[in-house]
């Protein structure tokens, strides 16, 4: 990773620190950021590919319960977890919280992360951790197709993601290839159908004039406005656009029959092997499955709480035990997702 382009910390600098500090804070790459040193104690350290906009109010919350300061550097999940590699001993990262399931089964793969106790992983259904226990899943979002619902009759549409290359729909479809929401998606592809139909799927989708958008919000806002009539996101985001705006046009549906463009992706925390302080890092992932937080991510985030008994806040899909999502070991990811961007690229799908 570029140093200049290191994420920064949530955890504000002491007033008289000074300017070299705060220099040193941004451009330090292998050992860390300066505010992020871990000393063991009273303190944890997060590594989180989650925005402090999603998670910063419930990791606030934590300190407050539990009086365990915490410091994150936040960036991309995957950037996150080979900047972790780079560090190996030397990270003062102890945890890691992780928005793709193949960056944490990436670190998983390099056997950095410790495994949890049953305490924590008996929280969470089988399929949203890792078998062998070194990360369990913390919230979960469903991949579906957005609609415009006033230009597109429900009647008409599609059994499967891999309709989406048909001609009846060139030009009316909407992805985000550089997001890593589409990288999760496209690497869990790989593992459930191969690269050779997962590349014709892709080079599919760019031969139909498929439109491209920098994230899933864009998409949404795309579907709105009527400029495209489909878009491929993760359930969430329509759902906060219409919590916003009930009158939007964007409505959610989910492909049946276990279809791939179904898939339930999670957000994954871990603890670092190399953690000074791995009793309170194990009390934070506690917390990020406790009915308070995952409460949180059901009516603030409106993801689905995969612990504590939580019910979804999502008005227009099933329950996540009722989704029938396609059977993927999420760990898999790992052994893929650094090389899934270059698969997007071959495709000529670029954002």
């Amino acid at each position: 990773m570029d140093p200049a382009s290191a994420p920064t910390s949530r955890r504000r600098l002491r007033p008289g620190i000074g300017t070299v500090a705060l220099l040193a804070a941004v451009v330090v790459s292998s050992v860390g950021l300066v505010s992020c040193q871990s000393g063991g104690g009273d303190r944890v350290t997060v590594y989180s590919g989650r925005s402090e906009q999603l998670v910063g109010t419930i990791l606030d919350r934590f300190e407050e319960a539990t009086g365990i300061s915490v410091d994150v550097r936040y960036g991309d999940s995957s950037d996150l977890a080979l900047l972790i590699t780079e560090e190996g001993d030397r990270s003062p990262a102890d945890v890691f919280l992780s928005q793709s399931p193949g960056a944490v089964g990436f670190l998983d793969s390099k056997a950095v992360l410790a495994e949890l106790p049953d305490s924590i992983l008996d929280r969470v259904a089988e399929q949203f951790r890792a078998a062998d226990g070194d990360w369990v899943g913390i919230s979960g979002r469903v991949r579906v197709l957005v609609y415009n619902g006033e230009k597109v009759d429900p009647e008409e549409l599609p059994d499967s993601v891999f309709d989406m290359t048909d001609a009846r729909v060139a030009g009316r479809v909407g992805v985000a290839p550089t997001n890593a929401s589409f990288i999760d998606f496209v690497t869990g592809m790989r593992g459930l159908v191969g690269d050779d139909a997962t590349l014709e799927w892709l080079e599919g989708m760019r031969d139909n004039d498929v439109r491209t958008y920098a994230n899933n919000i864009a998409i949404i806002d795309a579907v709105n406005r009527g400029e495209i009539d489909y878009g491929l996101v993760n359930h969430y985001y329509n759902e906060q656009a219409k919590a916003e705006d009930p009158g939007v046009a964007s409505e959610n549906y989910v492909f049946p029959d276990g279809d791939v463009g179904a898939l339930i992706l999670v957000t994954a925390a871990g603890v670092l092997e190399s953690s000074d302080n791995p009793a309170d890092a194990r009390r934070l992932i506690e917390y990020l499955l406790s009915e308070d937080a995952q409460q949180f991510f059901a009516e603030e985030t409106f993801e689905y709480p995969l612990a504590a008994g939580v019910e979804p806040v999502v008005a227009d899909l099933p329950p996540i035990a009722d989704i029938e999502a396609p059977s993927l070991e999420l760990s898999s990811l790992g052994d893929r997702f650094r090389t899934t961007r270059a698969l997007i690229e071959q495709a000529g799908l670029e954002g």
